[in-house]
């Protein structure tokens, strides 16, 4: 059962199921609690708490100023210390891997460990990967959404991601039908043009056990973007999976079976 928790005015949804190892998992840009759960491990004596951040799943947008990865990274923070949750193992798929980056080099002592699943950044503020959310941003901001579908469907960007990245297409095709489409624009505006406000020293600086999860076949989640992720940190180890474009359903398997083994090494 999905719950709430209030931060600054703005009510949050997230998910806490299960007990004992503490996995604070989050979703990525426009997914929610679902997209966590479709490839997380059914492990015992494991609890995972996902927060649906800002304007994303049943969540409040509070104000647009305040949509950042910063401010999405302090709201995870902050329903830790809200639930009583101590060092934990914090990950995320794309943008949540963002958070779980910046929480391991700004609040360390919340991470005993670290998951970096299918990461869209390195440590680059609105890096060039990030530009297609941008562009249905733009123009959920400046059309009807119908129009701005149409704009899309006929750019170069979504005729690249046709071509190259299939998965990558469907999923911004979904933004067009999402409720306050000029928020939302405002969201996905935000985001791409963000980034986990971290140095390449500052990622190099991370000591803690660390799974990196990359696969190819993906315009947005570049598989050299993980590993470069997984070059420099240490103590990481690096899990190449099948991309959903390929293979859904391998890409599940293989994404829960990466997942679930680097867990068991921590329980």
């Amino acid at each position: 059962m999905k719950r709430t928790f209030s931060r600054d005015g703005v009510d949050l949804v997230y998910r806490d199921v299960g007990a004992g190892l503490p996995v604070i998992f989050q979703h990525g840009l426009g997914g929610d609690e679902a997209q966590v759960a479709d490839v997380f491990p059914d492990l015992p004596q494991t609890r995972r708490v996902t927060l649906e951040c800002r304007g994303q799943g049943g969540s409040g947008y509070g104000p647009v100023e305040r949509l950042s990865i910063a401010t999405f990274a302090e709201d995870v923070e902050a329903l830790a210390e809200a639930i009583g949750i101590g060092p934990a193992v914090v990950g995320g798929i794309s943008m949540g891997a963002a958070l779980a980056l910046r929480l391991a080099v700004h609040k360390p002592a919340r991470v005993r460990a670290l998951v970096l699943a299918r990461p869209a950044w390195v440590s680059q503020t609105a890096p060039a990967n990030m530009k297609p959310y941008a562009v249905v941003g733009d123009l959920l901001m400046r059309h009807s959404p119908e129009h701005a579908r149409r704009l899309f469907d006929e750019s170069p960007v979504s005729a690249e991601l046709a071509r190259l990245a299939p998965d990558n297409l469907a999923s911004l095709q979904g933004f067009f039908t999402r409720p306050d489409p000029v928020l939302f624009g405002r969201l996905l505006m935000a985001i791409a043009g963000d980034g986990p406000g971290v140095s390449e020293a500052d990622i190099r600086a991370i000591t803690v056990p660390t799974l990196v999860i990359g696969h190819d076949h993906d315009l947005v989640h570049r598989l050299a973007d993980a590993q470069a992720l997984a070059g420099l940190i240490p103590s990481a180890r690096f899990c190449t999976i099948t991309a959903k474009s390929q293979d859904r359903e391998a890409y599940r398997r293989e994404f829960r079976a990466c997942l679930s083994e680097f867990l068991e090494t921590l329980a």
